[in-house]
């Protein structure tokens, strides 16, 4: 089968040698030599690295230390090729940890420490995937932030390396290891919803996100204190530009913006809920209207998606100049899950479809008197350490890293955000910046896991 028909279904539960596995199952290439320089045993300490050391780094570097102690965690080093980041990483880590660790301004250099097991990955989204290739030959584990990819072949170049080493390597969409993300799922795979039809995210802001004017680390940067054509990574040569090397987020080459960023995440967690993969077609529209700065992508956007097989419509919405009635709704003809609030939303209830409410079910009214008639069930419950109250958004939860942990000891239980899911999310956010670009409706070819403009006979 293709490598992206290994659906989630065919993929949770097996249990494989770490990835290897996988890549035997799917005829990737066996493991190099480098992969079997340090088997990491059930009680070793493991040592890792932080590759990028900006403001995401700074949540990696607080979930390693929350974890350090029950997990037997070290820091060994930090690799940035601005050597104020590097210098600030080093001594965050030196608080946190109360070591030196060694400071390294190219991953290639880090990537030869023997001691080094893991490496975190907080870069710019256009590097992810070309530096966890790099990461995973090394013969080091890797925990990559998403977006993987924002280019399709980037995303195969980074499948093809994990598929082909032994490496355990975690994406950091967090929420399929949110504890409540999965009660959400195990109720969606008991029926209770019977067949979806539709799912819904809106998830919204009110500010220039991405964009600072008064940003402090554009007016404190020099081209001679990093290197301008590594950043590039391969991206067409352009000057130097403080802004696009900080706020890469807005600028077209070097992110989607809100597909990368957000809907990566909301697209994984569809696949996560639904056992599902790439979306077989996709539909984008949008623009710059709330912030009209010197962003390239858009602050407001919408994309819908279809998943032909599962039979369901898939819809994702962000307003950047609004920020009223986050919200996530998965629809069945039985019920429906509905979640108050944005991205990692704790506030799920579940109500049931054929309440005979008159009128039907209006949408504030109708959930007020289901919540206070008992007919919503709240599905986050004190079982879960959580209490129905203000929305639960914490990007460093200890679940996922723990998981990526866990798993990296053990070596025969794939990583809840593992190389296909990361794979998954990248497609749907790639497909979707595509769409909104060219104005047009694409589709997924299956065979040739390419993005066309036209619908795939199978």
């Amino acid at each position: 089968m293709a490598n992206n028909d290994f659906t989630r279904r065919n993929f949770i539960g097996k249990t494989v040698a770490g990835l290897a596995g996988v890549a035997i199952s799917t005829g990737a290439s066996s493991m190099s030599a480098v992969s079997y320089k340090r088997i990491i045993g059930s009680n070793d300490r493991i040592n890792i690295g932080f590759l990028g050391c900006g403001s995401r780094s700074r949540g990696h570097q607080s979930m390693v230390n929350a974890s350090a102690k029950d997990k037997n965690l070290a820091v060994v080093a930090v690799c940035d090729i601005w050597k104020n980041n590097k210098e600030k990483a080093a001594a965050n880590c030196k608080k946190l940890f109360g070591t030196d660790v060694q400071q390294f301004k190219y991953s290639e250099d880090m990537l030869k420490m023997p001691e080094l097991d893991a490496v975190m990955i907080g870069t710019g989204d256009f590097q992810h995937a070309k530096l966890l290739a790099e990461v995973v030959k090394a013969g080091k584990d890797c925990y990559c932030e998403k977006p993987m990819a924002i280019d399709v072949e980037d995303a195969k170049l980074a499948r093809n390396a994990v598929l082909a080493s032994s490496q355990v390597v975690q994406l950091g969409s967090q929420w399929v290891s949110d504890p409540i993300q999965l009660k959400v799922r195990d109720i969606i795979r008991s029926g209770r919803l019977g067949q979806i039809t539709k799912i819904d995210q809106v998830w919204n802001d009110n500010e220039p996100r991405w964009h600072v004017p008064n940003d402090p680390d554009v007016a404190a940067i020099r081209e001679e204190d990093t290197d301008w054509k590594r950043w590039l990574l391969g991206k067409p040569y352009v000057p130097f530009d403080p802004w696009k090397y900080f706020e890469f987020r807005i600028f077209r080459d070097y992110s989607g913006g809100i597909t990368s960023q957000w809907m990566s995440h909301g697209a994984g967690l569809v696949h996560f809920y639904t056992d599902t993969a790439i979306p077989d077609s996709m539909v984008a529209n949008g623009g710059i209207f709330g912030w009209p700065d010197i962003r390239q992508n858009p602050d407001t956007f919408q994309a819908l998606a279809t998943y032909d097989d599962a039979k369901f419509l898939y819809s994702y919405a962000t307003n950047f100049a609004n920020m009223f009635g986050d919200y996530t709704c998965i629809r069945g003809k039985e019920g429906t899950l509905f979640a108050h609030g944005g991205e990692g939303s704790s506030r799920w209830f579940f109500i049931p479809e054929h309440q005979n409410l008159p009128g039907g079910f209006d949408f504030y009214e109708g959930m007020k008197e289901a919540i206070k008639s008992g007919k919503a069930e709240i599905v986050t419950t004190e079982e879960y350490g959580m209490k129905l109250g203000p929305v639960n958004v914490n990007d460093n939860m200890p679940f996922h890293l723990n998981n990526w942990i866990d798993c990296m000891r053990n070596r025969n239980v794939v990583p809840n955000g593992n190389i296909h899911t990361g794979f998954w999310h990248s497609i749907a956010s790639i497909m979707a910046t595509q769409a909104y670009r060219e104005g047009k409706k694409l589709y997924w070819d299956r065979t040739k896991e390419e993005i066309v403009d036209h619908p795939v006979i199978i």
